[in-house]
């Protein structure tokens, strides 16, 4: 008999009251209440009717759940087996009960869970999540498709772009960080910049509440190239740094610049450069009237070569080379060398969307409900944010994405024993990283807990 065939003689019994699957997420959860999580979500989140009630459990069963790798309402109910809920520090709710929550949400509803990321931000500053934003902070925004299948969730039924539907949401994220400022759910065939001014200005309110009193600096691609853009961060004195496109005759006054004014650059094709002239963008308005308030600006232009494999692997240079410009307008002060390879870093929001996505339970929006699937967003927001913290007030790691801290971390099984008045948490025998979560815990409980 081979010796896989002795896994026959395994026998599983489900009859452990005192089991955790996920025992980890003690440490995600001793943080939020250190940052006065349950309480704002009690004060703050006031669903009408019965389905309202006991808002604070049904929303951090949601955020938990999220840490544990659940992307669907059915998935909340893993939480709810052995004594997983003993480490949370709330009753979990059912299912059914928090999908009947979610789809009693209104728009107006999922702003009260804005206010909530919102307060919940200023408190990690203060506990420490955010050195140096006092300083100066920059903040990418930026926009995803997210597909939903079939018609019957509202702002989801028209097609998109992609030919496919579903939502697009507006993400800010604190740059170098990765976490979200803040997020705003839309209708699928919403434009890259619709209602971005407004987002904007909610973003730098946000950071200005969080502590934030230097030097903002706001990064976009070219989906925000418009006259309410620029206009939203001069009226907020915040710099910005974005994305121009083609149009107009912004090309000729590009191919006009002279070949001595390049400077080149380290960059990953050879023979790229740089260089800067003043332009006036958005001169008028959508009418073809002249605006009173367009001013003159930096463009700084990345240029790179024609990238034709055959002709470089013959030795050849193509006989009327054809180059790539990558212009961006900016009101940012310093070397036009710096500025643009900071621009370029603007590309690392990508890894927040992509860990909102595929780490959390962005990629799948549960409710017909337009204001129920506004909270999800903003509650996976939420969960993400507290990954973030813990990995760096607790942890004490730099940024790492979620599927890191859940495999080590969150998704560690335990068992819960007493004896007497004392409840221990016992953890696999040399689980690696059994150190870093006692450390952690002890680092987080030392946190001072936030007030109100």
């Amino acid at each position: 008999m081979s010796k896989s065939c002795t896994l026959d003689r395994v026998d599983v019994r489900a009859d452990d009251e005192n089991g955790v699957s996920d025992a980890g997420l003690l440490i995600a959860a001793t943080l939020g209440q250190r940052l006065g999580l349950p309480g704002l979500l009690r004060e703050r989140v006031t669903v009408p009717g019965s389905v309202g009630a006991n808002a604070d459990e049904k929303c951090l069963t949601v955020i938990h759940s999220l840490l544990a790798g659940a992307d669907c309402i059915d998935d909340l109910d893993a939480l709810r087996a052995g004594s997983t809920g003993a480490v949370l520090g709330h009753r979990v709710a059912a299912p059914s009960t928090v999908g009947s929550f979610l789809r009693a949400f209104g728009f107006n509803h999922a702003r009260q869970l804005d206010a909530v990321s919102r307060e919940l931000l200023a408190r990690s500053v203060t506990a420490g999540a955010h050195r140096g934003i006092a300083e100066s902070v920059t903040v990418d925004i930026d926009s995803t498709l997210c597909e939903t299948y079939g018609l019957g969730k509202d702002g989801a039924r028209e097609v998109m772009r992609t030919g496919r539907r579903g939502y697009h949401p507006l993400l800010a994220v604190i740059a170098g960080t990765g976490d979200v400022a803040h997020a705003r759910l839309r209708r699928g065939r919403s434009n890259d910049a619709t209602a971005a001014p407004v987002f904007i200005k909610e973003t730098i309110s946000r950071l200005r509440g969080a502590g934030a009193a230097g030097e903002v600096v706001l990064r976009a691609d070219s989906g925000f190239y418009m006259h309410g853009v620029v206009a939203a961060c001069r009226a907020a004195d915040v710099r910005f740094s974005v994305t121009a496109r083609m149009i107009g005759g912004l090309r000729g006054a590009i191919e006009a610049i002279p070949e001595q004014a390049w400077t080149p650059i380290d960059y990953f094709l050879p023979g790229a450069g740089v260089a800067e002239i003043s332009w006036t963008p958005f001169t008028q308005d959508e009418r073809g009237h002249d605006r009173t308030d367009a001013v003159p600006v930096r463009l700084i232009v990345r240029r790179t070569p024609p990238t034709d494999a055959l002709a470089r692997n013959r030795g050849q240079d193509p006989l009327f080379p054809v180059f790539d410009y990558h212009p961006i307008i900016t009101d940012r002060p310093g070397d036009l060398v710096e500025v643009e390879a900071d621009h370029r870093r603007h590309a690392e929001v990508e890894l927040t969307i992509r860990d909102l996505k595929y780490d959390m339970g962005m990629s799948h929006f549960p409710t017909k409900s337009f204001g129920g699937n506004a909270a999800w967003l903003i509650l996976n927001t939420i969960a993400h944010n507290l990954t973030r913290w813990t990995a760096r007030l607790g942890l004490e790691l730099g940024h790492v994405m979620t599927k890191k801290i859940r495999r080590r971390i969150y998704n560690v099984a335990g068992r819960l024993v007493r004896t007497g008045r004392r409840v221990i948490l016992r953890l696999p025998r040399r689980w690696p990283w059994a150190g870093q979560i006692t450390a952690a815990l002890e680092r987080l409980r030392a946190i001072p807990a936030a007030s109100g």
